[in-house]
């Protein structure tokens, strides 16, 4: 047994302090970013932003939407391979990920899909990716897809960041347990503060020349800011796009004035015991759900949540004089909140 007493941190314990700036308006800033990719070779332009691949969230009608944005989208992995030949012939999906896990099952399909569409990018989705299959499926899929833009995980470590790099990742995904619906760190007691473990990886991936997606933990447009200032290079969100038009989680109406109108959604965790019934019959006897179901208000079409993260993080930048999304987190002091002696850290 180990303890570790290093200071680890979540998006709650810390704030991003001003700086003098001579922004004059937040449409002074940048919020682009341009990355070439390690392994798959190609470049992309666009607010990095990604929509989870969560059935509810990760949907083509959101892959749509967001790329309006110049945002990103991992479709989820429960559409039919006859739907996802038929999405990626016909849409532009320069922001689009296709999702698989690791079983052959996944792997046929996505043999399948590619031998009549092209698929340029690809995420590799596991709740634990600290597991040798995961990293000898990651070199296989490399080693099949060499000029593809691989992001998988889910590490929170940086050994486990330099391993999936080397192995031929391109985008490491990081978090376990801090997504809303998420109940791992209740369910096994493992996880990782996830800003502490967005500052790690980063430091890891970026040493490689790689670069890193946060997944989970933000509720607040401060939270994706406070994701970039840690040196996230990809913010991922499933809890702040859900009750959207775009997504295609069941709806519960009322009656108002007479007339039926939808209220509220639901949004549940990948590993909840609504995903496992609904795709694997059941939780499994040799597990337990490591997720949860919710309803979230229903909020309209997602255009408008997008306006208020990217105006979010449009004004953090002022505050802190950084003019492109790449100075963030050069430019992020972190001070921590919620004690009697305030600590700061960073630039």
């Amino acid at each position: 047994m180990i303890i570790e007493s290093d200071l680890k941190l979540d998006f709650k314990d810390v704030l991003i302090r001003p700086k003098r700036s001579t922004l004059a308006s937040r449409n002074d800033v940048d919020i682009r970013r341009t990355f070439r990719f390690l392994h798959g070779g190609s470049e992309w332009t666009g607010f990095p932003l990604i929509a989870a691949n969560m059935d509810v969230v990760g949907t083509m009608a959101m892959a749509r939407a967001l790329s309006a944005f110049g945002a990103m989208t991992a479709l989820h992995k429960h559409y039919p391979a006859e739907a996802l030949v038929d999405f990626f012939r016909q849409e532009d999906t320069a922001n689009v990920f296709y999702s698989l896990g690791t079983t052959e099952t996944d792997y046929e399909k996505l043999r399948a899909v590619k031998s009549r569409a092209p698929v340029g990018k690809l995420c590799l989705d596991v709740a634990n990716g600290y597991t040798e299959k995961f990293v000898q499926f990651v070199r296989r899929i490399r080693d099949e897809n060499p000029d593809a833009v691989i992001m998988a995980g889910n590490v929170v470590t940086g050994d486990m960041t330099e391993a999936l790099v080397l192995a031929g990742t391109d985008i490491i995904k990081v978090g376990i347990g801090p997504g809303s619906v998420c109940t791992t760190r209740k369910m096994t007691g493992v996880g990782y503060p996830q800003l502490s473990a967005i500052i790690e990886c980063a430091d890891a991936a970026h040493g490689l020349k790689g670069q890193v997606c946060a997944d989970g933990g933000c509720t607040v447009p401060g939270d994706v800011s406070k994701a970039y200032g840690a040196g996230a290079d990809f913010v991922m969100l499933g809890g702040m796009l859900a009750g959207h038009d775009e997504c295609e989680g069941d709806i519960r109406y009322e009656e108002r004035d007479g007339e039926r109108v939808p209220v509220a959604m639901a949004f549940y965790g990948m590993s909840s015991d609504t995903a496992m019934k609904k795709y694997a019959g059941g939780v499994a006897a040799y597990r337990a759900s490591e997720g949860k179901t919710v309803e979230v208000p229903y909020r309209g079409p997602v255009e408008g949540t997008m306006q208020e993260i990217m105006g979010g993080v449009r004004s953090m930048m002022t505050y802190i004089g950084a003019t492109r999304l790449k100075e963030v987190p050069k430019r992020t002091t972190f001070i921590r909140v919620g004690s009697q002696l305030n600590t700061v850290f960073g630039a």
